[in-house]
Order: structure tokens, then C-alpha cells, then sequence
């Protein structure tokens, strides 16, 4: 079997969780009666500390369906440079949202400054209204970094301020709070409405939750049908989910500790540029310098050797661990990555 770090998505269920999504309860989610999905709506709901939640099929439709509630057909949106809802949803959020973004800051993260340079008055004759920001904690393209809290609180602020939405993409939410050693509510606090993953870290074959108000929550039901994710037996769905929470969440830590194992061997080798200080949680996303080969050929060089890796640009390679591959094979797998670049 080849060393799969392509992305944290590849998990499969373990036997403790196939054991419990074949025992799990079900009904008709789309009439609100499975109870393995309420439960785990309901307890999701309390850890992010916000009233209510609904299940989602995937991440992606969490961020289309929390757009259609939170903004208008032509408004604008300040995201993080990188943000997943412009680089990996196949431009959706224009398609189904009719929205456009402003991207700020670097690497990841951006200030309260950068959003006040950046909005644009509502009701504008030219100008599309700002009518939303959004944060992504942990931010893939930023190599999994960990989004400053004061920060997340200031941004917020100001939002609040200027009567504009905010939403938090915590698909790996998770993540952050196990390597900021903060609670999943304080992330979560400042925002109107969060979403979370379960197919990534956590290990899930699928789903993702939105959190937030009840009204706002009841918007987002309606959204969720328009886009063909209103399920019906999601038990045994949800019931990964809540394996996952129990088995898995307490075990992220050890996925930040091995991508730093990569990350450490990496950061040492020539023709690569990484700042081991980016390297924060289950992400390693690594530049590659003048004279070194291209992403493409790393990573084909890589898997001709049995190891899996994606190119997130002409010279930027990105490896994440998960907890389907062991410190040992993360190390060989940092090897191989070497030899790839140096070769």
C-alpha cells in the first residue's frame, strides 16, 4: 500500500466505526426524524457553544449553503488569500451564490486593518457591498496555520460594528483547537454561523454541520434542499461522526506531531523553502526554490516510489497526515520527498 498523504479526506472507517454506523439508528433526515443526526446535531451544536446545527454532505456545500444565508446576489465577500471558497469549490460561490470576494492578508491569516481597507459601502451606486467575512481555521493553502484569536475577536468587532456577517470555515476546527489548546466554543464564539468537517482529521467517510442561530440555521434547511443535500437515512452518517468524536478528536495532536516529523526533515533539505513555524497542525505545504525540480515532477518522482502527494501549484507541493499512516511511514515519507527535490 502506497504512504497516502494527498489529503486527510483518504481516511476509511476503522472497525469501530463501521461497528457503529451499522448499529446506528435511522430515519428520514430530510423530515428531521433520523435520531443518530439529531444527536449528533445537537452535540455539535453544544460544543460550538451556538443554539442550533444541521448535518451537510460536504464542506463544500456547508460554505455554499452558509453563503446564500449570510449575503445577496452581488455582494462581496473579504476572505484570506488562498481561501478554499476561491481556490477549491470549482467557483461556486459565484454560480450559487452570485458573490464575489476580496481577498486579503498572507499566508492564511489577515488583521482587522486589512478588512477595514478592504470593505465597500452597502448601497454603493458601483461598488459591490461588503457583506461578509469569512474566516478559515485552520487555512489549507496556508499550510494548516492556526488563525490568532485575539485577531479572529477584533476582526469580528469590527464587523459587528458594520453590521456585516461573519462565518467561520472550521473544517478542520478541529485542528485548531487541539493545537491552540483552546475550546472549540472560544473559536467558535465570535462568529454567526461555523461550519465543521468530519471527513478530514476526524476521520469520517462524509459530512459536514453548520452552527449558528436558529433562525439562520432554518434559512440554511431550505439552502441545504435547494442544493440536493436534504438526506434521508443519515444515521449512518452521523453515527461515524459521533464514533469520530469520541475515538478520534483526542488523537489530533498525534497528526500535528508527525507532519512536523516531515516537516522537520524537509526544512533542512536544499531546493526547499518551509518555515517550520507555519507548520502548526496536520498540513505541510512546502516551496520549491529556483533550480529545483517542479511540483509535478516531485510528486511523480515521489509516487514512483509508493509515496502520494499533491501539487498546489507550478512549485508548491502539499503532504498531510491523518491518522491512516504512522510516524514510521510519515519518516519514510519525508525520504522520499527529499530525494525527489534533491535528485
Amino acid at each position: 500500500m502506497p504512504i497516502d498523504l494527498r489529503s486527510d479526506t483518504v481516511t476509511r472507517p476503522t472497525a469501530g466505526m463501521r461497528a457503529a454506523v451499522a448499529a446506528a439508528p435511522v430515519g428520514d433526515d430530510q423530515f428531521g426524524e433520523d435520531p443518530t443526526t439529531n444527536a449528533l446535531q445537537e452535540r455539535v451544536a453544544a460544543l460550538l457553544g451556538k443554539p442550533s446545527a444541521l448535518w451537510l454532505p460536504t464542506g463544500t456545500m456547508a460554505n455554499q449553503v452558509a453563503l446564500q444565508v449570510l449575503t445577496s446576489r452581488g455582494d462581496d465577500v473579504v476572505v484570506g488569500r488562498g481561501a478554499h471558497a476561491v481556490w477549491s469549490e470549482a467557483g461556486a460561490s459565484a454560480a450559487n451564490a452570485g458573490v464575489q470576494f476580496t481577498e486579503v492578508g498572507e499566508g492564511g491569516t489577515f488583521t482587522a486593518a486589512d478588512v477595514a481597507a478592504a470593505l465597500k459601502p452597502r448601497g454603493h451606486m458601483i461598488m459591490p457591498g461588503t457583506a461578509l467575512i469569512e474566516i478559515e481555521n485552520t487555512h489549507n493553502r496556508g499550510g494548516g496555520v492556526v488563525f490568532d484569536q485575539a485577531e479572529v475577536e477584533r476582526i469580528c468587532a469590527l464587523a459587528r460594528e458594520r453590521a456585516i456577517g461573519t462565518f467561520l470555515d472550521g473544517a478542520r476546527l478541529w485542528n485548531a483547537s487541539v493545537a491552540s489548546g483552546r475550546p472549540l466554543d472560544d473559536l467558535a464564539r465570535p462568529f454567526d454561523l461555523v461550519s465543521v468537517a468530519f471527513s478530514k482529521g476526524l476521520g469520517a467517510p462524509g459530512g459536514s454541520l453548520l452552527a449558528g442561530p436558529v433562525p439562520i440555521i432554518t434559512k440554511a434547511v431550505r439552502a441545504r434542499r435547494m442544493l440536493g443535500g436534504a438526506m434521508r437515512q443519515n444515521g449512518i452518517f452521523a453515527a461515524a461522526a459521533l464514533y469520530a468524536l469520541d475515538h478520534h478528536l483526542p488523537r489530533l495532536a498525534d497528526d500535528h506531531a508527525k507532519a512536523h516529523r516531515i516537516a522537520s526533515v524537509l526544512t533542512g533539505c536544499p531546493g526547499v523553502h518551509l518555515d517550520l513555524a507555519t507548520v502548526q497542525t496536520n498540513i505541510v505545504i512546502f516551496h520549491l526554490a529556483d533550480g529545483a525540480p517542479d511540483a509535478d515532477t516531485v510528486v511523480t518522482r515521489a509516487r514512483e516510489r509508493g509515496v502520494l502527494v499533491i501539487a498546489f501549484g507550478p512549485r508548491i507541493v502539499r503532504a498531510v497526515t491523518h491518522l491512516d499512516v504512522s510516524a514510521e511511514e510519515c519518516d519514510t515519507a519525508a525520504a522520499v520527498l527529499a530525494e525527489a527535490v534533491s535528485r
